[in-house]
């Protein structure tokens, strides 16, 4: 047995191919560092991209400063139709572009890779010798050329930078995110000299550094210029000899343009392909356990995709579904993969170190091609863990303090911070001291005897090894509490910035003037008013009249909602709208009134408070088998606090489909159950109801809490028995559907009352929930609260929490709208099948099952399939969904019955047929149900070909398509609350009156109402009530606008101006200035003007000031409804100014001045609104009328 510095030793003597055994993982990274500080290049490929990342992490962990690039492989599958994701190319772009220079003199550096991207060919060196360029601050570049280089190389144009592979001109600035780069550029051209390089934060757009040089490199694999086009035609023409306009992919590079998966031709735009150890013909090779075997796998896999996509163009597939799709004509594998072979002889002269965790047998191999290094794995404390007498804590302190006496030094590791806080306090709680936080490995090699070290590093399971220093045993969090799940931690969103702006406006939408009414937004317009541009907004009224609308002013407009079926245009001057808005505003105000009265009735009753112990809690929590994401452990700690507290709690948690919801309800029931209270928890279906009660069966595991159900799942003799233990207290915890609604269900002592997935109980269902909960704790759950739960929510009338972060490793669920295609249907299911998961097939009806079942059963005869549907009886459903959740099925062909919560972490595709037949909240839910675990999940909405959509159908399915982000459900019950709208908050009348005034408008009036009714509405000055919705307007003869040479974008411009129009207080109207400087240049004349404006108004709505026109000559004040709150005041001011200043019989104020200069005469127009200001507050304060 070696210690690492002689296994090394021998590693570096030998040029051939040698075991090494004693490896454990978490130790092989220890090995690397090792073999890289001897200098040179050390590639280490690993099993799969899991591992790769592990690997990662551990070596950033033990060696901080040293080089490790990593090239990991595509995240599609072989012969896909889709493209790998653009972050991760750009990470396997900058790794082959940084390989292209030898390591610094004297220093190693790791490359970190996987089988299957080794198996793959790569674009020869060439390639990218002349495709970076690099930019310093200073130098000359033109800016046409920059943007061919861009476009050439896999960049897109976009209004906003969010992603890598992005960029938008704007005039003298250029955002860019180039690839590799952790954030996107700034690039500040004055002509043709590039002045500055900035970088920036995607999220807020705003400047987070400076750079003096920076590099662009090609986002994607293929280049496409003239000659990669050229090489591709003529090669794919000899290649399949049918090249024509019906074949997409051919017509899209010909004319120049990406499509869509391309990258599976990779071999024709080259002249030739080279091997990812061309890049590194000097570096020596480790490869990870297992790696022969999964290159097999790899080679089987590939093989197998081949021949079905060969058999597929030679065959078409009998199927009673539909027709065929677009053509598919694969590369041969070696064009584009190394075979077995290849593989061999690439490896054959080379220094190949084969790992192994186990230990060479003494008569093994031995002295020639085998050696040890010595580390065996650590000690599992799995059987500690299931026995219900021991304590995993009490445990833990045996064996370190064990270790500690046979002379090692101990390190134990979390994912995270913050769990690592929380093993710190339960280990001292436990006995355990002589804890230290190491940052950093070469910190633990100096730790005391006695101390033990804790330290934040991704190892996935502790090793015991002999180093030259001494012994070492590394303890990890899941040795310790099972099989834990991390993500680092984001930039927290806030969630007035997480919740998407559905509000755009764009030419053509509805929008409610609160004078006018209903007219259409028709563009902008600039137009001369005073003798000085201004930008107008176009809207167009009944009769074609127009209505020029000053950008300042556009808050008086508000959008009127998606659904415009049924919208008239009003007439402008007509007394119709003022009529329907009165009307409303009445109905608003009871149904506010009604509203609070329910909500005031909740505050004066007295909850029963929950009090947590803390130890036992803690431990609870550590059977959570993730971190917590940062929204998670708030929204926890809020539920907590609520229960706390001394009022009924009454919270909405808010989060996307999988992102830990059920987790908060797991905590708060923790709690009331071990105060003694009960807890029901109540589901829309069967399944989810089967789905929590295990769920909770295996959290609250070796606790006092009886748990159990009632849905039509349990027999009617258990319902009995469940309903008395209910009633005498003997029941803790109750999960049910419906059913616990029954008249009969008595609670001897309900506190808690959870509803899961809220937007499938009906209005009727709420109001017996509501009966229940008088003086109970109420936390409701969803991903997509139904309109009218979010307008509670929105107008303050619930508490909510919002979980806007995903759960580790989370990646979105990549979504198709297409026609029905069969091959993709059938590679969609096969591919699930061959990665070993399972697919849901969903129908809008019961009646097409047995029809898709059977054609199903034709077209992928490989796979298994079953039917559920809720008119089935209980035993067969339970029955089918058990076979399926036990992976005896392959296809689970459904109704929409699987949409609610269920959680199957190995169901990662969902087709979903005549996808127009679904609503938008539906198609978000059943789309949910999949990409639940750490691999790719691919949804498929199919519609019928050659069929028109109803607009709102496309409007449904256009949403879809763009909320392609995680943590979209809450911008997606936005978007349904703008498209079907709220209803009564109240009854049972769903719809209606926001058909009369618009969505914006409605939620305003309703939260103006609300907060009157609780003698809130203090008004926009003192104690004065708002006297509804007005604008100053103001004219001062200049240009006030944001040209569009400076934001050339139609759609940001709109957006910039909707959002100024909300400024009123000084540092929000700087720091928005701030942002338009840093975004997009130097602030023009034009749009200074306009940011003074902003200021004035809010002087202007203080002081009762309607109108100023200010000219050379001086200005004209006409006050609201001719009334000023000091009179007196006024006249003594007049009286001080009686030379120039005076008041005419309308009561208009006059005051005359010479005032040629424009920036002379906006000072001194805010002197005057200054002075009057002043004034207004001052009558105020002095109680005149």
């Amino acid at each position: 047995m070696d210690t690492l510095k002689e296994t090394v030793k021998r590693l570096s003597e030998t040029g051939d191919r040698l075991l090494v055994g004693g490896v454990p993982e978490g130790f092989d990274a220890l090995l690397l560092v090792t073999l890289a500080t001897e200098g040179g290049d050390v590639l280490m490929v690993s099993r799969d991209d899991v591992s790769m990342a592990r690997k990662a992490e551990a070596l950033s962990f033990f060696a901080p400063g040293l080089e490790k690039l990593e090239f990991p492989a595509w995240d599609c599958l072989p012969y896909d139709r889709v493209s790998p994701r653009p972050e991760l190319v750009s990470r396997r772009i900058d790794t082959l572009t940084r390989m292209l220079r030898p390591p610094k003199k004297g220093q190693g550096r790791v490359i970190l890779t996987t089988v299957s991207a080794l198996l793959q060919r790569v674009p020869p060196k060439e390639a990218f010798t002349d495709a970076v360029m690099t930019l310093k601050a200073g130098q000359r570049l033109d800016p046409a050329d920059l943007s061919g280089f861009l476009s050439t190389h896999g960049y897109f144009r976009a209004n906003t930078v969010m992603e890598p592979g992005e960029y938008a001109p704007r005039g003298g600035i250029v955002d860019v995110f180039p690839t590799g780069a952790a954030e996107p550029l700034r690039l500040d051209f004055f002509g043709d000299e590039l002045e500055a390089l900035r970088t920036f934060d995607a999220a807020s757009q705003r400047t987070t550094g400076k750079l003096k040089t920076a590099e662009l490199k090609p986002v994607s694999e293929v280049m496409l210029d003239d000659g990669a086009i050229s090489r591709f035609r003529s090669g794919y023409r000899v290649l399949f000899a049918k090249a024509g306009d019906d074949d997409p992919l051919y017509g899209a590079v010909s004319a120049g343009h990406r499509h869509i998966g391309m990258e599976h031709w990779l071999p024709l735009f080259h002249e030739k392909l080279e091997t990812l150890l061309d890049y590194a013909p000097e570096a020596r090779i480790v490869l990870d356990h297992q790696a022969e075997e999964a290159r097999d796998a790899r080679l089987d896999l590939i093989a197998e995709y081949y021949a079905a996509r060969r058999g597929f163009l030679d065959a078409k597939p009998k199927t009673g579904l539909g027709p065929a799709g677009t053509p598919y004509h694969p590369v041969p594998p070696e064009a584009l993969f190394l075979d077995a072979k290849d593989w061999d002889r690439l490896l054959a002269d080379r220094s190949v170190a084969g790992l192994s965790p186990f230990a060479v047998p003494d008569d093994g191999p031995g002295s020639i091609g085998a050696i040890d290094a010595g580390a065996r794995a650590g000690h599992d404390f799995a059987d500690v863990r299931v026995r219900p007498d021991a304590n995993v804590f009490d445990a833990l302190g045996d064996h370190v303090r064990e270790q500690q006496a046979e002379g090692r030094r101990v390190v134990i590791t979390a994912f995270t911070q913050g769990s690592m806080d929380r093993l710190a306090s339960l280990l001292n709680e436990h006995g355990l001291s002589g804890l230290r936080p190491v940052e950093k490995w070469q910190d633990a090699a100096t730790l005391d005897a006695k101390q033990a070290g804790l330290a934040v590093v991704g190892l996935e399971r502790g090793f015991v090894a002999t180093l030259e220093s001494g012994g070492l045993a590394v303890i990890t969090e899941t040795d310790i509490l099972g099989d834990r799940m991390s993500r680092p931690s984001r930039p927290r969103v806030r969630p007035e910035n997480f919740i998407a702006e559905a509000s755009v406006l764009g030419p053509g939408d509805l929008v409610v003037h609160i004078d006018h009414g209903i007219g259409r937004f028709d563009g902008l317009d600039t137009i001369e008013v005073g003798g000085a541009p201004h930008d107008c907004l176009r809207l167009l009224y009944d009769g074609g009249d127009k209505l020029f609308l000053p950008v300042e002013n556009i808050e008086v407009i508000s959008r009127y909602g998606s659904e415009e079926a049924g919208a008239r245009l009003d007439r402008l001057g007509g007394a119709a709208w003022q009529a329907r808005k009165a009307r409303l505003k009445e109905r608003i105000r009871d149904m506010a009134d009604e509203l609070i009265r329910v909500a005031a009735a909740r505050e004066l009753k007295t909850g029963v408070r929950i009090a947590v112990e803390e130890g036992i809690y803690e431990e609870f929590s550590a059977r959570f088998p993730y971190t917590e994401t940062e929204e998670q452990a708030q929204a926890i700690d809020d539920t907590m606090a609520d229960l706390g507290g001394r009022r009924p709690m009454d919270r909405l948690i808010c989060g996307d489909v999988g992102f830990g919801k059920t987790e908060v309800a797991l905590r708060a029931a923790f709690a009331t159950a071990l105060d003694g209270r009960q807890v029901a928890v109540v589901v829309p279906t069967t399944l989810l109801c089967r789905q929590h009660f295990q769920t909770f069966g295996d959290r609250f595991q070796g606790l006092p809490v009886r748990i159990e159900q009632i849905s039509r799942l349990v027999t009617a003799k258990r319902v009995r028995k469940v309903k008395a233990g209910l009633a005498d207290g003997t029941v803790d915890i109750v999960i049910g559907t419906h059913a616990l609604l029954a008249k009969d269900v008595e609670f001897r002592d309900l506190s808690l009352l959870v509803i899961d997935e809220e937007q499938h109980f009906g209005v009727s269902h709420k109001e017996r929930l509501k009966k229940l909960k008088a003086d109970v704790h109420v936390l409701t759950l969803t991903a997509t609260p139904i309109p009218r739960t979010l307008q509670q929510a929105l107008t303050g009338l619930r508490e909510m929490s919002l979980i806007a972060t995903p759960p580790v490793d989370r990646l979105a669920v990549r979504t198709f709208i297409l026609p029905y295609d069969p091959v993709i249907v059938r590679e969609a299911i096969l591919r699930e099948k061959y990665r070993g998961g399972q697919t849901f097939f969903v129908c809008p009806r019961v009646s097409d099952l047995d029809r898709i079942t059977a054609a199903l059963g034709d077209l992928v005869p490989e796979v298994k399939v079953a039917a559920a549907h809720g008119r089935m009886g209980a035993r067969d459903l339970e029955s089918t969904m058990t076979k399926f959740y036990d992976g005896a099925f392959d296809v689970l062909v459904s109704t929409n019955i699987i949409e609610s919560g269920l959680d199957l972490p190995a169901v990662n595709t969902i087709v979903i047929h005549r996808a127009n037949m679904f609503g938008l909240a539906q198609l978000y839910q059943l789309r949910g149900r999949v990409g639940r675990s750490k691999v790719r999940a691919y949804a498929y909405l199919t519609l019928p070909p050659g069929r028109m959509l109803s607009p709102a159908a496309e409007k449904r399915l256009e949403v879809m398509q763009t909320l392609d982000t995680l943590g979209a459900g809450f911008s997606l019950a936005s978007h349904d609350l703008d498209i079907r709208g709220a209803g009564n908050l109240l009854g049972a009348e769903q719809s209606g009156h926001i058909r009369e005034v618009g969505i914006e408008l409605y939620q305003q009036m309703l939260e103006e109402a609300v907060a009157e009714a609780r003698g809130l509405a203090q008004g926009l000055s003192g104690g004065r009530k708002a006297d509804d919705d007005w604008s100053p307007a103001i004219a001062v003869g200049m240009p006030v606008m944001i040209p569009d040479s400076y934001v050339g974008d139609l759609t940001v411009r709109l957006g910039l101006y909707r959002r100024l129009a909300w400024l009123s207080e000084g540092d929000q109207i700087d720091a928005f200035a701030a942002e338009l400087i840093d975004r997009f240049g130097p602030l023009p004349d034009e749009v200074e003007n306009l940011l003074q404006i902003v200021a004035l108004k809010k002087l202007c709505r203080e002081a009762g000031i309607e109108k100023v026109d200010a000219g050379i000559k001086g200005a004209a004040v006409s006050f609201r409804k001719d009334h000023f709150a000091n009179p007196a005041g006024l006249v003594a001011w007049i009286t001080g100014h009686e030379e120039t200043a005076k008041l005419r019989p309308d009561h208009t104020l006059i005051l005359m001045r010479d005032w040629q200069d424009p920036a002379e005469r906006m000072q001194g127009v805010r002197y005057l609104v200054g002075e009057l200001t002043r004034l207004a507050c001052e009558g105020e304060g002095q109680g005149n009328p």
